[in-house]
């Protein structure tokens, strides 16, 4: 995360989607939520936050090697890339990145899910993959911030690539959108929304996650929550169905502290969903809160409570899978 810088619910319905896929056999949204594991995400978050990523800053050695990681994880899954056959980058030129005093050109990572009946309707799933770097020689490995939500990404995209080879691919179309950028001023989502690979208008909801795998001080006697954001501020219908998904596929405690106008911190300001808000798409800013190791060094992969961090990243799978499947586009109904 950067640093400072309706409908009612007794009538909303959240659907199975059970399917049948191609060898007949029925398959249910919670047979792909299982393959979301602590193992799997802990496996990649200890090389995605690794000394050798160099701390992922912005133009950097390190920011490309997380670059090239994930570009080589999608290939591998067999998501395609929504620009051209092995190309995953969208470039961002150095003059961009206006703040920075030495910039260095960077690219947001993208890979892309067709939708099987409304594929012009795309779902945004973003996170940062960027981080601070080194600083006096000490390497900010950002485990939670933002390796937890990056990684959570590349699992979801595998479970949906999974319905997709069953014969059961969302109704609509999925971006995975991993931002560069963040750290320095929410430039790699900005520049994707002044340069979207579809139209914004086209872009039904941003689910965006930033810091899931850790607790909360204030939390640590109540460790079960996600902390939720921006759930109701443009779209009462887009709070309602990720209630309800919560209610149905999760016993995790939505937590809406920060979701407060009157919130000091204004996280709802602070991280990529915000450039989508502010193009009046509706978003969901998924959120731990900040601990002791936020922005330090000390933001390594064995502080993340993994167990914690797949139920959270199932909670997001879910809400994804129910806003691609159901009959209705989620629509801005506070504008």
């Amino acid at each position: 995360m950067k640093l400072l810088f309706i409908a009612a619910l007794a009538t909303l319905t959240v659907g199975c989607n059970s399917a049948q896929n191609a060898k007949g056999k029925n398959m249910s949204r919670e047979d792909y939520e299982n393959t979301i594991t602590a193992t799997e995400l802990k496996t990649h978050l200890y090389e995605f936050a690794s000394d050798e990523m160099q701390g992922r800053m912005t133009g950097e050695k390190g920011q490309k090697l997380a670059a090239e990681y994930l570009r080589n994880y999608y290939q591998d899954l067999k998501v395609a890339s929504p620009i051209e056959e092995n190309n995953y980058y969208q470039h961002i030129p150095a003059q961009y990145f206006e703040r920075m005093k030495e910039p260095k050109s960077s690219e947001n990572v993208v890979a892309f899910i067709k939708g099987s009946e409304k594929p012009d309707e795309i779902i945004v799933l973003s996170a940062h993959y960027d981080h601070v770097g080194i600083e006096n020689g000490e390497i900010f490995n950002g485990a939670d911030d933002d390796g937890s939500g990056t990684i959570a990404m590349l699992e979801i995209a595998e479970a949906f690539q999974q319905a997709v080879k069953d014969g059961n691919g969302p109704k609509r179309s999925i971006l995975f959108l991993h931002v560069t950028g963040e750290e320095i001023g929410l430039y790699g989502s900005k520049y994707y929304t002044e340069n979207p690979l579809f139209p914004l208008a086209n872009t039904v909801v941003n689910l965006n996650t930033d810091m899931i795998g850790r607790i909360d001080p204030d939390k640590k006697h109540a460790p079960n929550y996600i902390y939720l954001i921006g759930s109701d501020k443009l779209s009462q219908e887009l709070h309602d169905v990720s209630e309800a998904v919560a209610k149905k596929y999760s016993d995790l405690e939505l937590d809406y502290t920060y979701n407060d106008e009157n919130d000091p911190n204004r996280f709802y300001y602070r991280s990529d969903h915000y450039n989508f808000a502010k193009n009046n798409i509706p978003i969901i800013f998924y959120f731990n809160g900040v601990h002791e190791d936020y922005h330090q060094p000390t933001d390594t992969p064995d502080k993340i409570e993994y167990d914690l961090y797949a139920k959270r990243t199932k909670l997001i799978f879910q809400t994804a899978w129910e806003i691609a499947n159901r009959e209705g586009r989620i629509t801005a109904d506070k504008l």
